[in-house]
């Protein structure tokens, strides 16, 4: 089976005899395994699974545990996310289990058909029949273990500490491992698992809350929000409270205590370059390309202007010429005379002279009044117009008929033309005038113009409030709402009723509108009242935009206001360059919020109870085993598993502790040597002893015995 690992695969496996069994802590974040007697097992990973697909050849690989990433690009892993055997700390996935455990032995060197070693494996406390029977059948039937044993991790992680010195026979283990944590009493070093406690929150718990809650803070940060990295950042930066509420409060009052508990992760960020500001020696030279370049064309546009004129000047005299000839031509010859010229009349061609004279001068750049450039070009498109119909062809009439529409269309635009000219005019010749204004005293000129828009804006406000609201001018109607009738004026009533009463005025409410001529006169009537004022824009709207242009070249200070109205958009913020700042992670009160969940978890929404709870409601189902013995075991409270590693949980639980606890009862806490290495170190030293080979059975055991052998299997931790 193809695996993709960075593990390297173990070498020494033959130089092992039969007879040294196979440790292994099957925990529900690592899977460990090595040999008996050693202190540290050999191969470590993931205890996770996926299973992508190759992108070209379709290949199904296994990624067990920590998986090669300049590798698996070339892998489809959408369709295959990570997978786990575990059901809490229960392993039900046995299809994965298996997966696993071909990674383990592959990566211990098991180079043969099965695994010729006995093995030790953990599990957890009070571990379900079924799931223990299977992992028996899995070890048995697919890789032909002789003998395998069930302990407990928490309980050898007890033991192994208690060998070292640091805990006593009796006391209390806290496990708190990633998916659930356990409270188990010890007597005589062996554990009680009658009086255990198990609470289904652990460092999986603490992870995914810390993973949301940067998730909302940074939204734009997700993808850097990895579950390796925010788990890294928990253990690095996490800690528990001694006063969860007090800490919150410190936080909410941003006191410098906080800002010293806050902590930074800085993401990688690159500035974006800074534009340099060019040198006087550097603008010289661009101004003198460009002066350059501008000369080259400006050369080029009057050879081509000279180029023009030429062209103009001998058509004009062709066409004087033309007319020249034509005097000399009677009347009744004219046509046959300007049939080969491609003219109709002698119009036609003192029109072509009107507008090649007028081009003349424009390309000479002489002025061109505008009464001649009309005629120009009416003589030029309509040259039929003013020629009588006697003289002309029907369809020369036809033609003569749609230039003549043209004609009075044309001339319609061209009054046009002529009257926005004279309002540009009239425009700048305003300018100019506020410019003298301005330039004697431009003090007063700015006080006159700010005030001038501060008046105008309130009154297109306020008619902009009474064309939206009717005549109540605060926003509200007298009705208690604004209805169709209060927006509309006077015109726009009028219009509604004759609409409305058109179909009925017969009497007996026959709808015969539109039976008579006379009936289609009612929109004559509605039309000629027009609302102008909804048609072409204000004129105090535009005088507001015209000053509010205005000042914003003459006053920097200015900020024209927003549009006026009911429903302004929300201002759009403007678009700044990002900074370093803009790509760090501060953590303040997540640092404590997160772990908060092993003492309180109902923040997260379960309903169970805190480490502290947990150890009193053991002490509880174990007092009726004996008397005196309570205060052996508050005496000595290990802390062990991953999550036992964050600062100020031994205080914390101390705390928690005495609060349940008659005043006076001894109260010691104490962390494990290694919470994490120690369960694999106490089963290894265990499975190194010569009691080892009695806690274990066979497949022939298990073949005769069966399933109600394994309920009654107890693991005997001391030696």
């Amino acid at each position: 089976m193809p695996f993709i690992s960075q593990i390297q695969r173990q070498t020494d496996y033959r130089s092992f005899p039969s007879s040294v069994p196979i440790v292994i802590d099957n925990g529900g974040s690592y899977f460990r395994i090595g040999w008996a007697g050693e202190s540290d097992p050999r191969v470590i990973f993931r205890n996770i699974v996926q299973r992508p697909r190759h992108k070209s050849t379709g290949e199904t690989v296994s990624v067990v545990g920590d998986h090669d990433t300049t590798l698996l690009k070339y892998f489809d892993c959408t369709r295959s996310g990570p997978r786990s055997a575990f059901d809490n700390n229960v392993v039900y996935q046995f299809e994965i289990m298996e997966y696993i455990l071909d990674f383990g032995f592959d990566r211990l060197g098991v180079d043969g058909p099965g695994v010729d070693h006995p093995v030790l494996i953990t599990e957890c406390p009070c571990n379900p029949v079924s799931s223990r029977c299977r992992m028996a059948e899995l070890l048995f039937e697919s890789y032909g273990v002789p003998s395998v044993a069930f302990g407990v991790d928490a309980a050898f992680s007890y033991t192994y500490n208690q060998r070292l010195g640091v805990c006593d026979k009796e006391g209390l283990a806290v496990c708190s491992g990633f998916n659930t944590s356990h409270v188990i009493p010890f007597v005589e070093g062996e554990p009680v698992f009658e009086a255990c406690c198990r609470s289904n929150v652990g460092g999986y718990h603490v992870t995914d809350y810390m993973k949301q809650l940067l998730s909302l803070k940074y939204p734009q940060h997700l993808a850097k929000f990895t579950w390796e990295k925010v788990e890294d950042l928990k253990m690095e930066h996490g800690y528990i409270a001694q006063d969860y509420a007090s800490e919150v409060k410190l936080f909410q009052n941003e006191t410098n205590e906080a800002e010293e508990k806050t902590r930074c992760w800085q993401l990688p960020f690159t500035p974006p370059p800074v534009e340099e500001q060019p040198s006087e020696e550097e603008i010289a030279r661009k101004a003198a390309i460009k002066e350059r370049q501008g000369q080259r064309l400006r050369e080029m546009a009057e050879a081509k202007r000279a180029s023009r004129i030429n062209e103009l000047e001998n058509e004009l005299r062709g066409l004087d010429f033309l007319l020249r000839q034509l005097e000399n031509v009677n009347e009744d010859a004219v046509p046959a005379f300007l049939s080969s010229t491609g003219y109709v009349s002698k119009q036609e061609i003192e029109a072509s002279v009107a507008k090649v004279n007028q081009s003349l001068r424009k390309t000479k750049r002489e002025q061109v009044e505008l009464e001649e450039k009309a005629e120009a070009v009416t003589a030029e498109k309509f040259p039929l117009v003013d020629i009588p119909d006697n003289m002309l062809t029907p369809d020369q009439l036809k033609e003569k008929k749609k230039q003549i529409f043209l004609k009075t269309t044309a001339e319609g635009r061209q009054r046009a033309r002529q009257k926005r000219a004279e309002e540009e005019l009239q425009r700048e010749k305003q300018n100019q005038l506020e410019e003298e204004k301005r330039l004697e005293n431009p003090e007063m000129y700015l006080e006159k113009l700010r005030t001038k828009y501060k008046e105008l804006s309130e009154k297109v406000e306020q008619k902009k409030l009474l064309k939206t609201n009717g005549n109540s001018t605060n926003g509200n109607s007298t009705s208690g709402g604004v209805g169709r009738g209060e927006r509309m004026n006077a015109a726009k009533k009028e219009r509604m009723r004759l609409l409305t009463t058109a179909a009925f005025d017969r009497g007996k409410g026959e709808d015969t509108f539109g039976a008579r001529d006379e009936d289609w006169q009612l929109y004559k009537l509605m039309s000629k009242d027009n609302d102008d004022e909804d048609e072409g824009p204000d004129v105090d709207e535009t005088e507001l935009a015209r000053i509010s242009s205005r000042l914003q070249d003459i006053d920097p200070t200015f900020t024209p206001k927003p549009d006026s109205g009911l429903c302004q958009p929300a201002d759009v913020p403007r678009a700044r360059p990002l900074t370093k700042e803009d790509f760090q992670i501060i953590m303040g009160v997540e640092r404590f919020r997160c772990p908060e969940i092993l003492f309180n978890p109902n923040i997260v929404g379960i309903d169970q109870s805190g480490l502290d709870e947990m150890v009193g409601i053991s002490m509880r189902r174990f007092s009726p085993k004996g008397q005196g013995l309570e205060e052996k075991l508050t005496s000595s409270i290990l802390l062990t598993g991953g999550s036992s590693q964050f600062p100020g949980l031994s205080e914390r639980l101390e705390a928690g502790v005495r609060m349940i606890r008659p005043c006076g009862t001894p109260i010691r806490v104490i962390r494990a040597n290694d919470p994490i290495f120690d369960a694999w170190r106490g089963a290894s030293s265990y499975a190194a002893s010569l009691h080892f080979p009695e806690q274990t059975f066979t497949k022939m055991d298990y073949a005769e015995k069966g399933e109600d052998w394994l309920r009654r299997y107890k693991f005997r931790y001391t030696l």
